[in-house]
């Protein structure tokens, strides 16, 4: 598991570029934290350490957002308003969740029982004047990802 504290948004989207930079391949990661806790903030990083410069914004109310990148598709969910897992299927969710596709996922706890096992967990929580955030990998992919951006943090 890796652990870092982050102090404000400049911070938080420059970790999410150095994360991304350990996900080229795509993969499933679970963002979890309270409302406010910069999950959004963190995959605007994460889409600008893959090239990406236009807007990022929740997908509160559109549920996903696709973004083309050069070599990876990248999905941002938020399933903060999904009352039951069944809803994804409905969406027809498991297409998105296809090889060298990176889906970042918001509020995963609602779609229990339809995702996938994710390759890390990132949880995001307030501490002092920041947050704190640990990364925690949940597949041999994640350990890796996990190792490549310890490596990063540590140049």
């Amino acid at each position: 598991m890796l652990e870092k504290e982050i102090f404000g948004e400049e911070a938080m989207e420059l970790f999410g570029e150095k994360l991304a930079a350990s996900l080229k391949s795509g993969g499933v990661v679970y963002l979890d934290g309270n409302l406010g806790m910069g999950k959004t903030t963190l995959v605007r990083g994460m889409l600008r350490g893959l090239g990406y410069s236009g807007p990022v914004k929740s997908p509160t109310y559109t549920i996903v957002e696709p973004y083309e990148l050069a070599g990876i598709e990248a999905f941002h969910f938020d399933l903060y308003r999904i009352s039951d897992a069944e809803e994804l299927e409905y969406m027809g969710i498991r297409d998105y969740f296809k090889e060298g596709a990176l889906c970042l996922i918001e509020w995963a706890e609602m779609g229990e029982g339809v995702l996938p096992k994710p390759d890390l967990v990132v949880h995001l929580n307030l501490v002092r004047h920041g947050r704190s955030i640990s990364i925690e990998p949940k597949t041999d992919y994640g350990v890796e990802a996990v190792n490549e951006i310890t490596q990063r943090l540590a140049s």
